[in-house]
């Protein structure tokens, strides 16, 4: 009922920018949740930021301060702006949407993904 397509990832040095982008598509009228997750390899999937229908936002512990999400007018994109980035935010990033708020920051039970794209920040 929805697709997700993730796009603006590749390779930036410690303390460089990114801006990651997700384009929304089909039924998202029960969408209540968009969120942004990293996997690193061998590592389980985890939340980077979230916002919910009414604007709120918020981030995991790591990311606070320096990376913001946002979407577009039209509400059809969700960005993420990504600054001061380091060598630890290295992983490929997802887009997800659901349509409940329950436990947002948590991967589990988003219903739709994205393919992901790959985000490598050098030291």
């Amino acid at each position: 009922q929805v697709q997700l397509t993730e796009s603006g990832g590749g390779s930036v040095q410690s303390g460089g920018s990114l801006r990651l982008s997700c384009e929304t598509s089909g039924y998202t009228y029960y969408t209540r949740c968009l969120g942004w997750f990293l996997q690193a390899p061998g590592k389980e999937r985890e939340g980077v930021a979230y916002i919910l229908n009414d604007g709120t936002t918020d981030y995991s512990d790591s990311v606070k301060g320096r990376f913001t999400i946002s979407q577009g007018k039209s509400n059809r994109t969700l960005y993420l702006q990504m600054n001061s980035m380091q060598p630890e935010d290295t992983a490929m990033y997802y887009c997800a949407a659901k349509s409940t708020t329950w436990n947002p920051i948590s991967p589990e039970y988003y219903i739709y993904w994205g393919q992901g794209t790959q985000v490598t920040v050098s030291s």
